[in-house]
């Protein structure tokens, strides 16, 4: 009978436990509500499958709210809580990724990302916050190296010959996949340690070396080689160090700082000078060392991504008093360690680059000698003074290195040489001028600081003068010819002028430089404006269109002045909510009686807008910063005012890595509510085109290849479980490829019109060369409307491209028919070979 009660008194806890969870979730109370479903699931398992799905709703809400308040032990205790009743539930899985993600644990992140796609594989969100995540984790230049057959078959023989000469014990210093290591133990290296900070390269290294049969014979340390001590970590001091913590700039992932600490920590002591003593009493480095070249450049690309080219853009004139730079040229006076240089694989450059010196040494470093690296970030810059054998426009300095492994082994990253490495690239900026000519001399100081190689202080002796013309960092004053200009210049200054900060320098990536030099993109964004402005004007205001005078300023102090005699309408507000530092809302501003916003957040970048806005004679109540606007600036896209909407959203759709924007879809959903009638979203929709191609550079870019490029060692299952079939940053203009079909029409993203959009999408495509298919790479057409729109391949355009990757190459012939399917999923899209 007490049975019977207790059973009737659960089921009458249970279903009231539902009621209340019911009514909590109506009053929007998701804490209790949660509660109480974890009571129901905790007392009846079996109901499982009927509340999943309020369930799962109720603990995102309530996620949400906990992060709000930064309750994050109280988060994550809910996801664990959530994950103990449902195990095996990809959603769950993928959520906790997220939050994992947003707050710094990436690594943590890859797990639950992993294990959502692979409790469904088809499930979208997962496998794209996987494939994000992994290319935090593993660096996509750890594929390119491991198929670079002749620099693992040269690094092998060094590592060889040291072993074989006497070196018994090794350490490996930023092991990676391990492959070093297993390398020194192969050879019967008796004692092999290796080490590796990160935590995902680091269980990495543990399954690789386990499968190839070496767990027990290489010791590896989840720790930077700093940490490591003796005899805690490693019995006794060891004969060989092998590393290749190197960058294209040689110096950027610390193998300075490493191996000063090994020498005096790790390593045997070194050789002694004219005593003949075995290769097992000293200690030695692999690589021994290794001379930097240098060569400087002319351009077109590296200088359309690191100087602003124009004067004015679609009618708006930059200010003089504002200097755009890249971080490159940031990094010379910041107190940060920022990286001084960019890299590119100048082989693939669009446009290619023309050479106007002939390469120079600019350094060289002895790995086995403490002394000279305890003395490289101390010593003084060397000036180096270069002859200009080549007329053209001064763009960057190129640099590159011999890495000497011993006397017998070298591994050259020349643009010239077939090597899996890139370039690291100096910009050259702050010159008043860049043009040489043979006879001329280009002069720079070299040194290695902060564990970068730096190129500083680059300057232009002309054969003519025999001066220099050199780079000022930090004089603000304006060059004025007379005392009238003078007079001129002191009567026109206003104490409420943003025009105070003279010579304002403005830090832009090398992407914002890039679409600033981009005036296509401009002159097709002003005519759009113009258009849906002009649409949406009262033929009355018709005249006060694309104003260069003050008659704007004119306009809107009479729409503010509710005194005045002229009954003129408000203001039409435009809103651009893309990405980085954008001059579109100064462009709508030029077009009279508008208000615009941007969404521009750092605070310089404010301040240059603003002074590009006053040199453009437009009022300072024209132009608003959006996020200075907002009460809760996680609720992005909202009214203008309570009572008024927007006559243009401006939306970012791709990334400039080629990819479609997050979320852009919900974005363009919640815009088009905020569009009183007549108003546009621009783009308002895009065109997705796509062809296939062979190119084994991508595949070599996408996943080792097997085990013949590893030596025989198995290691490709396991760094290909971080494979993204989709590489993004692509020039197809200069991909090493050939297109085995024509351009053809993917898919349409309807940002006005959502009903035009399609899910799912199957498109066939005619093959007109025999080949492999190992690639369909996509651009995108952006429509603003029917008769304007921006190619996102185009010469001049900052953005790049995106090509999916297959996992097998497709055997083609001239004629052959292949059906794509394309599917379309929240702001993802998928792109697939019907087999």
């Amino acid at each position: 009978m007490a049975g019977i009660i207790n059973r009737a008194g659960k089921r009458e806890l249970i279903s009231q436990s539902l009621q209340s969870a019911q009514h909590c979730l109506e009053g929007q109370d998701f804490g209790t509500a949660y509660a109480h479903y974890v009571l129901v699931l905790n007392l009846a398992p079996e109901l499982k499958h009927d509340v999943k799905e309020m369930f799962q709703f109720t603990l995102f809400k309530w996620a949400e709210e906990l992060d709000s308040l930064t309750r994050i032990q109280d988060l994550f205790n809910c996801y664990e809580q959530a994950l103990e009743l449902f195990p095996n539930d990809e959603v769950i899985c993928n959520s906790m990724g997220e939050h994992l993600f947003r707050m710094g644990f990436r690594d943590e992140a890859a797990g639950y990302f992993h294990k959502a796609v692979k409790l469904n594989p088809d499930f979208a969100d997962a496998k794209e916050n996987f494939y994000r995540v992994a290319n935090w984790l593993v660096e996509r230049w750890h594929f390119i190296m491991l198929n670079d057959t002749n620099r693992n078959l040269i690094y092998q023989k060094a590592i060889q010959k040291k072993v074989c000469s006497g070196c018994r014990t090794v350490l490996d210093i930023g092991t990676g996949t391990g492959i070093l290591s297993m390398f020194a133990k192969k050879a019967g290296a008796s004692s092999v340690y290796a080490c590796e900070l990160s935590k995902t390269m680091y269980k990495l290294a543990c399954d690789v070396v386990a499968a190839n049969n070496m767990e027990g014979e290489i010791k590896l340390l989840h720790m930077k080689s700093l940490d490591i001590e003796i005899p805690k970590h490693v019995p006794e001091r060891i004969s060989l160090v092998v590393t290749e913590t190197v960058d294209a700039g040689l110096f950027g992932e610390g193998i300075v700082e490493s191996l000063v600490h090994a020498w005096e920590h790790l390593l045997l002591p070194p050789k002694p000078k004219n005593e003949c003593v075995g290769p097992d009493e000293y200690g030695q480095v692999v690589p021994a060392g290794a001379v930097i070249f240098g060569m400087a450049v002319e351009c077109k690309e590296i200088r359309r991504h690191h100087r602003v080219c124009v004067q004015e853009i679609a009618g708006v004139i930059l200010a003089e008093t504002v200097e755009f730079h890249s971080p490159t040229y940031a990094a010379i006076n910041s107190d940060e360690t920022v990286e001084p240089y960019t890299t590119e694989k100048l082989s693939r450059v669009p446009g290619g680059y023309v050479p106007l010196t002939e390469p120079f040494k600019a350094m060289t470093v002895d790995f086995n000698d403490l002394q000279e690296l305890k003395n490289l970030a101390t010593r003084k810059p060397c000036k180096i003074s270069v002859p200009v054998s080549r007329g053209g426009v001064l763009d960057a300095i190129v640099v590159w290195f011999v890495l000497h492994l011993d006397h017998e082994h070298t591994l050259s990253t020349s643009p010239t040489e077939e090597t899996c490495w890139e370039q690291a690239v100096y910009p050259v900026q702050g010159l008043p001028g860049y043009s040489v000519k043979p006879g001329d001399t280009v002069t720079m100081d070299v040194s290695c600081q902060d564990c970068y190689l730096r190129i500083q202080n680059v300057s232009l002796v002309t054969s003519e003068s025999g001066m220099d013309i050199e780079r000022n960092f930090s004089e603000n004053t304006v060059s004025l010819g007379n005392e009238a200009e003078l007079c001129s210049a002191l009567a026109s200054l206003q104490t409420t002028s943003t025009l105070d900060c003279v010579g304002k320098e403005c830090v832009l990536e090398s992407t914002e430089i890039s679409l600033l030099n981009n005036v296509t993109y401009h002159e097709c964004f002003k005519a759009a404006i113009s258009k849906v402005l002009s649409s949406l004007t009262p033929s009355g205001q018709s005249q006060s269109m694309d104003v260069d005078s003050h008659s704007s300023e004119m306009d809107l102090k009479k729409i503010q002045d509710p005194n005045a005699s002229d009954t003129i309408p408000d203001p039409l507000y435009v809103l651009d909510v893309s990405e980085g530092f954008s001059v579109l809302p100064v462009i709508a501003c030029k077009f009279g009686a508008v208000k615009a916003y941007s969404s521009i957040e750092r605070e310089h970048h404010q301040t240059a807008l603003s002074l590009i806005s006053e040199v453009n004679n437009l009022p300072k109540e024209t132009l608003e910063f959006w996020h200075n606007q907002l009460e809760d600036e996680s609720v992005l896209l909202q009214r203008p005012k309570s009572d008024k909407l927007w006559s243009i959203i401006i939306l970012d759709v791709v990334e400039t890595s080629g990819l479609i924007q997050q979320e852009v879809m919900e974005k363009a959903a919640i815009s088009r509510c905020l569009l009183h009638s007549g108003g546009k979203i621009f783009p308002q929709y895009v065109m997705i085109y796509g062809m296939l191609i062979e190119s084994q550079s991508l595949v070599l870019e996408t996943a080792v290849q097997g085990t013949e490029p590893t030596l025989s060692l198995n290691i490709a299952p396991f760094i290909n479980q971080f494979k993204v079939p989709v590489r993004v940053f692509l020039d197809l203009s200069t991909l090493p490829c050939v297109p085995l079909s024509k351009t053809v029409e993917l898919l349409m993203l309807d940002l006005m019109n959502p009903y035009l959009n399609s899910s799912s999408r199957e498109v066939k495509v005619q093959i007109c060369k025999s080949g492999q298919v190992t690639a369909i790479p996509f651009w995108y057409r952006m429509h603003l409307d029917e008769d304007i729109s921006l190619d996102t391949s185009s010469e001049s355009s900052h953005w790049k491209q995106a090509a999916v990757v297959l996992d097998k190459p497709i055997q083609v012939q001239v004629g052959d028919e292949v059906i794509l399917n394309i599917q379309h999923h929240k702001s993802n899209v998928s792109i697939m070979i019907k087999q």
